[in-house]
């Protein structure tokens, strides 16, 4: 037991101290405590064990443990735990509070390398508000502590800086410490400085960020944000960053970040405005109006220039003659206070100046912004051009303009054609009447390495264009021998390749924009030797086009030179293929044509036939037509009755109808209605071998119906009708339906207007059909009545009218009857038909050949083909007229379908 603890609160007297003797308890543990003294296990059991002791007893308990263990962090944590919560709420004065400031300090003898004690002693003397006590604290514990714990002390340490009342002094001091610890939180001591205002460090500590490359800011921020921080703070306050080299600092800036420069510009002017230097603000404008490269830099310095100009001249006229002092809207729109500006006179010559500056300064608006835009890309052709407009009436400056611009533009790099400012560089002087400085910027201009060989050629012709002009016509037929220099050796290879590797002049000889120039030169200046040279020229180099070839061969027909441009126009077709040789054909045989006729047919016929057997089939209906033509007017008919059947063979689909109708029309005209119903008839048997498209077809057979029906052949037009009804879609194609219903009316009969109507009804069906395999459709379909089976039956097999013509006339074509052989039994009927007496009935239309069929035969026959099986038939009235209109053919029937007929006229 330590005696001197226990006794020295004794002294004071034993009736209050009574409670803080040992009891009968304690003797256990200061027995064992006896034994071994430095047991921290058994201190801690007593402590635990006198929880619910007083206070004092327990620190003297405290107090004994640790003077036999003082390096005992948990002892020491506890008791000063206990202590703290002791005293909170208490008063700093109050003297507990001051025992527990020492208890933690002779803690600290012991446990200086404790984070976790120093922590709650520094935050227990923050909370005293004691600053010089707490900053010693501080600095003991950041000694006494490794660089390793430094951080947990600063936080701390940061926040009771921030606290009122803290000296800025000292807070400097301290945070200047800090830094050299952690340099990257330099942005914290920035905004603190913002905070107390001290804007002369603020400036200094942002200046060594900036300049600093390997600095990166913890809030994220650019090096362009720090930079437009730190124009901030040294424009709105001058006066306090004296000590820094504003112009220097902010023109690194400039020079760093070029992307936006302009803000930086207008801080630097702004930073002399406000230290009153106008004319360095003005110098600083210009200076950044002529260095910026993009619009939104340049609109903001013009801007910015323009509002200051006008606040001067505002302010100029609002100032009082005697008045010294700057006015207060000075202040406010950036003009010094003790600026030099205001110190000129007041009178009407200053006023003039300044508005004549601030006039000047929109007139040079314009140019300014073309300046720039020229800084972005110097070889932007279109920029040079709009800037000589913009020079409009000063010849001298559009002069230095264009000087400018030629000798800048780098080839490689325009962007748009940098022939064109030779060119109008050229037609400058030549507008001003000066032709040999023009003549002398054409030749500089032909020497010129450009890009394109087209380019040099424009450069070429537009000189000889501005000698013409001026009538100087020999000058102009020289330059262009000039331009069109052929070197000796033009067809080695290696000499075409030596040519694509060097410049555009080397080349120039295989511009066809020069020979055409040239051609057309010498067609109206030349001989007739000189240009068929130059034709010929053209044809050797293999330049030409089908267009020029066109032209020579026109050249040389003016003048009456008929064989030397038909050679021209062989030398065409030799050299060029369809499409492009279409057009010389077509010249070619017109003229060959026009020219001889009728005298030379079978070399006509010769170059007809080569044209057919190169042109595609698409290219070949003009020459077919030109051939029937040439073959009508000199040939022989039955000669262009074979080009047209030809044609109508090999012509697009597409195409095919319309030749067909000319090829009818002929035929008509020369042979008569016999070779047309053959040619109506071929043209309806290739549709099934895709000569035809299915419109075209139908338009054929409508057409051919129509024909038959004016010759009086009804039953012929009735068998186109039903041949061409397959390819017509009622719900789509009511017209043929529409035509055939009026032929039906007007020719027919009951019978075969309800054959018309069966047909329309099982044609309608075909198309609805999902798919169009008809033996797959019979076999999973429903068996359809007798006729309507019947029916089927014939348009599938062919229909047997159309097999027995096939077999009487020898036609493929089916569902037509002939018109060449008529039998002896029609011939019977039509003389009996013409021997009625005029006033008697008119005779019925009777077809000999159709084949008459009873309906009792069609039952049997479809009953033999349908499988076993019941079906089911469905009833239908049928009208009065059927039976009263048989006749002697309804005998033939058998009985049982009579009284079938009639059980379903009663029945419905």
């Amino acid at each position: 037991m330590a005696p001197g603890v226990v006794q020295q609160p004794m002294q004071n007297g034993s009736a209050n101290l009574d409670h803080l003797q040992p009891d009968d308890d304690d003797l256990l543990y200061e027995e064992e405590l006896l034994r071994n003294p430095y047991s921290l296990k058994m201190w801690w059991r007593y402590l635990e064990a006198r929880r619910d002791a007083p206070a004092q007893k327990r620190y003297i308990l405290y107090e004994r443990a640790l003077k036999a263990l003082p390096v005992s962090y948990k002892l020491w944590h506890s008791y000063l735990r206990e202590r703290q919560k002791a005293v909170r709420g208490l008063s700093v004065v109050d003297r507990t509070v001051e025992a527990l400031n020492n208890t933690y300090q002779r803690a600290l003898v012991s446990m200086h390398k404790m984070p976790r004690i120093w922590l709650e002693y520094l935050e227990f003397l923050v909370s005293q508000g004691l600053v010089s006590k707490t900053r010693r604290a501080f600095d003991s514990a950041l000694c006494a502590l490794p660089v390793t714990q430094h951080e947990r002390i600063w936080q701390i340490y940061l926040k009771f800086l921030m606290q009122p009342g803290i000296p800025q002094e000292t807070a400097v001091r301290v945070y200047r410490r800090y830094l050299r610890l952690e340099p990257t939180h330099t942005e914290e001591y920035i905004a603190y400085l913002k905070s107390k205002e001290q804007w002369g460090e603020a400036a200094k500590k942002m200046a060594e960020l900036v300049d600093d490359d390997s600095f990166r800011s913890l809030e994220g921020k650019s090096k362009h944000q720090l930079w437009l921080e730190l124009c901030d703070i040294i424009t709105k306050h001058p006066k306090e960053v004296s000590g820094l080299k504003v112009d220097a600092i902010l023109r690194s800036g400039i020079r760093k970040f070029t992307d936006e420069v302009g803000r930086l510009w207008t801080s630097l002017a702004d930073y002399y405005i406000r230290q009153g230097h106008y004319e360095s603000a003005r110098d600083v404008y210009e200076e950044g109006l002529t260095t910026v490269i993009t619009v939104r830099d340049f609109s903001l310095i013009f801007d910015t220039l323009t509002q200051f100009e006008e606040a001067l001249v505002q302010h100029r006229l609002t100032q009082g003659a005697d008045e010294e002092d700057e006015p207060e809207e000075a202040q406010e729109n950036g003009v010094g206070d003790d600026g030099e500006d205001f110190l000129l006179k007041d009178d009407e010559n200053d006023i003039d100046l300044r508005l004549a500056r601030l006039e000047h300064l929109m007139e040079r608006r314009p140019i300014l912004l073309s300046s720039v835009m020229l800084r972005q890309n110097p070889h932007n052709v279109h920029e040079w051009h709009k800037r000589v407009k913009l020079f409009n009436g000063q010849p001298h400056k559009q002069i230095l303009t264009y000087t400018e611009a030629v000798t800048t533009v780098n080839v490689d790099m325009a962007v748009g054609k940098l022939h064109t400012l030779w060119i109008a560089f050229a037609k400058f002087y030549e507008r001003h009447g000066d032709i040999e400085n023009a003549r002398v910027i054409f030749d500089k201009a032909t020497q010129v390495a450009f890009k394109y060989v087209e380019d040099l050629a424009t450069v070429w012709c537009e000189w000889c264009e501005m000698e013409l002009r001026h009538k100087n016509f020999k000058r102009a037929l020289e330059l262009m021998r000039r331009a069109t220099y052929t070197p000796d050796k033009i067809n080695r290879r290696e000499e075409a390749e030596r040519e694509k590797e060097g410049p555009v002049q080397g080349r120039l000889y295989r511009s066809l924009k020069l020979w055409s120039f040239y051609c057309d030169l010498e067609e109206s200046l030349g001989t007739m030797e000189s240009t068929q040279a130059v034709y010929d020229r053209i044809l050797e180099l293999r330049i030409a086009t089908p267009q020029l070839i066109l032209n020579y061969a026109l050249f040389l027909q003016e003048h009456k030179f008929w064989e030397e441009s038909f050679k021209v126009y062989e030398k065409g077709v030799a050299v060029f293929k369809y499409p492009h040789v279409r057009d010389i054909w077509l010249a070619y045989l017109q003229q060959f044509v026009k020219r001889y006729g009728g005298d030379k047919l079978e070399r006509a016929r010769d170059l007809f036939k080569q044209a057919l057997r190169e042109a595609p089939p698409e290219e070949s209906k003009p020459l077919f037509l030109q051939y029937a033509a040439l073959e009508e007017q000199y040939g022989l008919a039955r000669s262009a009755m074979d080009v047209y059947d030809r044609a109508v063979k090999t012509v697009p689909v597409t195409e095919r109808l319309a030749v067909y109708e000319l090829y009818l029309a002929r035929a008509h005209e020369y042979f008569g209605l016999g070779k047309v119903r053959e040619i109506y008839e071929t043209a309806i048997e290739e549709q099934d071998e895709g000569g035809l498209s299915d419109e075209d077809c139908k338009r054929m057979c409508r057409r051919y119906a129509a024909l038959e029906r004016r010759l009086g052949e009804i039953d012929r037009a009735r068998a186109i009708f039903v041949h061409a009804s397959s390819l017509a879609d009622p719900r789509t194609d009511p017209a043929f339906w529409a035509d055939w219903n009026d032929f039906e009316v007007k020719h027919g009969n009951e019978d075969t207007f309800r054959e018309m109507l069966r047909i329309k009804r099982s044609v309608a069906a075909s198309f609805s059909q999902v798919h169009y395999n008809t033996t797959l459709v019979e076999a999973t379909t429903t068996p359809a009545a007798p006729e309507e089976e019947s029916g089927k039956r014939k348009r599938e097999d062919g229909d047997d009218m159309a097999a027995l013509e096939a077999a009487v006339t020898g036609t493929r074509l089916q569902g037509f009857v002939s018109g060449g052989t008529v039998q002896p039994d029609q011939r019977t009927q039509d003389e009996a038909a013409a021997a009625v007496a005029p006033g008697g009935p008119a005779p019925a239309v009777v077809n000999s050949e159709d084949i008459e069929l009873g309906d009792g035969m069609d039952e049997d026959e479809n009953d033999a083909e349908e499988p076993t099986g019941e079906v089911q038939l469905q009833q239908k009235a049928v009208p009065e007229a059927v039976f009263r209109g048989a006749g002697a053919e309804d005998s033939s029937q058998p009985t049982g379908a009579l009284e079938r007929l009639k059980k379903r006229k009663l029945e419905g």
